[in-house]
């Protein structure tokens, strides 16, 4: 997997309260390839949602904006595209499963409806075979009394139901970028795991790319081939599954790996990460983490840590992160 999907250079994404304005994202950089599943993982707060939005350039304004940066999609820059043509890309070359479903579906109009326009205008199929279509997809996701759900208003619907009928909706094109913040947060365990297959099936029948955010490092073990941890708006490691787990040098990331529950061994006390996370209009100077990071010395309250690379694409922005990654 060599082609760059996806690649994104220094987006930063700003936001004016009545307090101040503040870097939700600060210079993030990274890619996704094709067929290639990347997890994007840290605390609630550190700028995973809203790098998701900047992508679809759904950062609500004049309150947020995307103060500099580029979003290569397929070679184009997104953020040079007119609103016409980001629409074309929106919900069929690019789906977003939200977080909150609510956000996504129109409480005006039934399940069915929603389902059979989008069919309808992204795929120019007719409305009969665009019901078949949306029908065959809720059974994928786990719905059972299809007919029912079809007519239903959200409204109407537990949160987990709306969450499979987005997840559906979003899967139903083919598209060829799937970000999926927090997709199965609300729903069981068995439906969850229906719900990873379908995505691997996807990538692996259509080679789609998935953006995975969550905070959740079971999910990212279980499905991802690479993982960007985030803190605070900026990224601070990246690198494959193995590097992340195996040899997590950014001590924010070994924080989040020692807060797993272990399975087996003795019962141990969960080991959170100690403090909180800064308030955006008041990060510290030098390195973000330095308040919360046992390892912080005078350096890290002066200079910003620049990535260090380490074996393969594996990097970590901390100046201790070699040591870190050898155990030291």
């Amino acid at each position: 997997m060599d082609e760059k999907l996806l690649k994104i250079e220094n987006l930063t994404v700003t936001f004016k309260t009545d307090e101040g304005t503040f870097k939700a994202v600060d210079d993030v950089s990274f890619h996704l390839e094709k067929g290639e599943i990347v997890g994007l993982v840290g605390e609630s707060g550190c700028g995973k949602s809203v790098s998701a939005l900047a992508l679809l350039r759904l950062i609500p304004e004049p309150f947020g904006m995307i103060e500099k940066g580029k979003i290569f999609f397929k070679g184009r820059n997104l953020l040079e595209l007119s609103f016409r043509e980001m629409r074309k890309i929106r919900g069929r070359a690019i789906s977003m499963i939200f977080q909150e479903p609510l956000s996504a579906l129109s409480p005006l109009h039934r399940i069915g409806r929603q389902m059979v326009e989008s069919l309808i205008l992204h795929r120019k199929v007719k409305k009969k075979e665009a019901k078949k279509i949306a029908k065959n997809w809720l059974k994928k996701v786990g719905i059972l009394d299809v007919e029912e759900k079809f007519s239903a208003y959200p409204y109407q619907l537990s949160g987990g139901m709306q969450q499979r009928i987005m997840i559906a909706m979003s899967l139903i094109f083919d598209p060829d970028l799937i970000i999926a913040d927090e997709p199965t947060t609300a729903l069981d365990v068995t439906i969850q795991a229906q719900i990873f297959e379908l995505i691997r099936e996807m990538r692996q029948n259509i080679a789609t790319s998935i953006l995975l955010i969550t905070h959740d490092m079971g999910v990212i073990w279980e499905m991802c081939d690479r993982v960007i941890v985030m803190y605070a708006s900026k990224i601070v490691e990246e690198g494959s599954l193995d590097d992340i787990f195996s040899k997590p040098s950014h001590p924010y990331t070994q924080g989040l790996l020692a807060s797993i529950p272990k399975l087996s061994g003795q019962k141990e006390k969960l080991r959170a990460v100690s403090g909180s996370v800064p308030s955006p209009l008041n990060y510290p100077t030098g390195c973000y983490f330095r308040n919360r990071c046992k390892f912080a010395f005078d350096r890290c309250r002066k200079e910003t840590p620049k990535f260090v690379s380490l074996t393969g694409k594996h990097k970590a922005a901390c100046f201790l992160a070699e040591k870190l990654m050898e155990g030291e």
